[in-house]
């Protein structure tokens, strides 16, 4: 497997990340469960969006420079204990940092919004800015 350019957090808008970023965002309550921030690569967002922010009208998408995390990086299987099996996704980047994801870690922040059209739809729009 080749190292990515960059790996991804998803947030519900529902926990809006500030901006300014702080030296250290919040941790989900997922990610204080597993004891590590879970991240997806660029081809693993869209069953991240359908199988954890389905319901969600706008999720906020921090990407991340995967040198910066990258010593803290674990790629783990999904155990699909939360949502079921992943199929053909691979493995997935785990942080395993402490918790701490913020300013010094993440390169730059959107929001996504759905308005009614579907994750496919906002994702082909999404080209420029996610990188596979």
């Amino acid at each position: 497997m080749s190292e990515p350019t960059y790996v991804y957090k998803l947030v519900p808008s529902s926990s809006p990340v500030p901006s300014p970023l702080p030296e250290a965002l919040p941790l989900s309550e997922l990610d204080n469960v597993s004891g590590f921030i879970h991240l997806s690569t660029a081809l693993q967002i869209p069953g991240t969006l359908k199988n954890f922010f389905g319901e969600s009208d706008a999720v906020y998408v921090l990407r991340i420079k995967y040198a910066m995390v990258e010593k803290d990086i674990k790629w783990e299987d999904p155990k699909a204990e939360v949502c079921g099996e992943r199929g053909g996704e691979g493995m997935f980047p785990h942080l395993y940092n402490g918790g701490r994801l913020g300013s010094a870690e993440v390169e730059s922040v959107v929001v996504w919004h759905r308005k009614g059209a579907n994750w496919d739809e906002v994702l082909s729009k999404a080209k420029l800015w996610l990188v596979y």
